[in-house]
């Protein structure tokens, strides 16, 4: 996560208006272990959040196929008409047209109308549902309706949140809250439904990273009704359990491991009994919030990829989980390997998201560092092997990856844009 430290930014409104694209284009977690032939993604949603004060945040779309001869080229781009720190998307793109992206700072939420890719839109936005304050993480149901976490209750940073599943409009449908004397300082972070065993597990991590909470959460997922809290058991060095941040499932679709800020992971068991526990099976090396921690993590068959950032420096890593209670890291794809000449601090990878049916991972940065570059990295359905797409870059570069440090853009002239969530579209679309 982008966590904040101790204020928000200050939230800009811009006009509504939307521009039209200028550009034309030149040419799940957990599916099956065994290895696939990849079918590209046409098209790249970015999330970006505007640097500079009068500027907007917006939504990019970049050409994601291969074969195309302006393979990374930037297509269109739709503001928002707010700047509000750009945050999460969905983490992968759903079925349909219609993408919800996150500005956390101003507690706002959008949804992108791509169902014409060079012509994207705003659909709607929504804040505050009721009670419930600064939307987070949303996942789709197999009904198409959209399960959010809403960090907090109320102004300030005083009560947790919950759970609030909407329609696919952004409608209202129902909540639950997620406060429990089990965990007091929880704050609904990120969830994860479990359709086949009719749950959902939420984190519970803080982003104003005020209160540090040690707990999951296991939920009723038909009712939302909250079945238990409960609270991570500690590791030798006493930390490893704080911060909870993502769970992701496997290939079978109910094995579930979640991980921390602080670079550990925990395998759930007995989800659909009454007793559910953790246990910790892995952890990668971590000092300290100053020094790096381990943010977004992706599973594609019997691989898991996680971000890393470390004092020594920063990779992708996999790891084969085939055995889920004894996860081996298969390899490490280093980010300092690169010379991007914008660098003026270390590299702090957060954010990835998986190709829906293909090998390609996208990549983009957090706070630590001034990075305005999207990356893609491939995964070896086969090895686990990573390695970057050297193809995925501006025109004329020396380096993989496509700069958002620029002032022009589809929608007009703006300065460069934080790329934040970002989520290939699924094939055919």
């Amino acid at each position: 996560m982008t966590r904040l430290t101790r204020t928000i930014p200050a939230l800009v409104l811009l006009p509504a208006a939307c521009w039209a694209a200028a550009c034309q284009p030149g040419g799940s977690h957990g599916p099956d272990d065994a290895p696939v032939a990849s079918a590209h993604s046409t098209f790249l949603y970015v999330w970006a959040g505007a640097e500079n004060e009068g500027d907007s945040d917006f939504l990019a779309v970049l050409d994601a196929d291969p074969a195309s001869e302006s393979y990374g080229r930037i297509l269109s781009s739709v503001p928002v008409g707010l700047k509000g720190m750009a945050h999460h998307s969905e983490h992968v793109m759903p079925a349909g047209d219609t993408l919800f992206v996150n500005a956390f700072g101003a507690g706002a939420t959008f949804l992108m109308d791509v169902s014409d890719p060079l012509a994207p839109r705003v659909a709607g936005s929504f804040r505050e549902l009721g009670e419930y304050t600064y939307p987070h993480t949303f996942e789709r149901l197999p009904d198409g309706n959209v399960l959010a976490t809403f960090q907090t209750k109320g102004e300030g940073n005083r009560l947790p949140g919950g759970l609030v599943e909407l329609d696919p409009a952004g409608r209202f449908v129902r909540a639950a809250d997620a406060a429990d004397p089990v965990d007091p300082e929880l704050r609904a972070y990120s969830v994860t439904p479990i359709p086949k065993l009719d749950r959902a597990v939420s984190t519970t991590a803080d982003m104003f990273m005020e209160a540090m909470g040690t707990s999951f959460q296991v939920w009723r997922l038909s009712d939302l009704t909250l079945l238990k809290t409960v609270r991570l058991p500690e590791d030798p060095l006493g930390q490893r359990h704080q911060d909870p941040a993502e769970v992701r499932l496997l290939s079978d679709s109910t094995t579930a491991i979640l991980t921390t800020f602080d670079c550990s992971m925990y395998l759930l068991h007995d989800l659909d009994a009454d007793e559910h526990w953790a246990e910790l099976v892995h952890t990668l090396p971590w000092e300290s919030y100053e020094g790096g921690d381990c943010a977004i993590p992706a599973t594609r068959g019997r691989w898991w990829v996680q971000t890393w950032t470390h004092a020594s420096g920063s990779a992708l890593v996999s790891l084969d989980v085939s055995d889920p209670s004894a996860p081996v890291v298969v390899d490490e794809l280093r980010l300092e390997e690169l010379a991007v000449p914008e660098l003026t601090g270390p590299w702090w990878p957060h954010w990835i998201s998986m190709e829906p049916e293909g090998d390609r991972i996208v990549l983009t940065s957090s706070e630590g560092n001034t990075l305005y570059r999207v990356l893609v990295a491939r995964l070896d359905p086969a090895t686990g092997g990573l390695s970057w797409d050297e193809t995925f870059r501006d025109p004329g570069a020396d380096v993989p990856g496509v700069t958002f440090q620029r002032e022009l853009w589809p929608h007009g002239p703006a300065g460069p844009a934080r790329p934040h969530g970002a989520v290939f579209s699924r094939p055919g679309n």
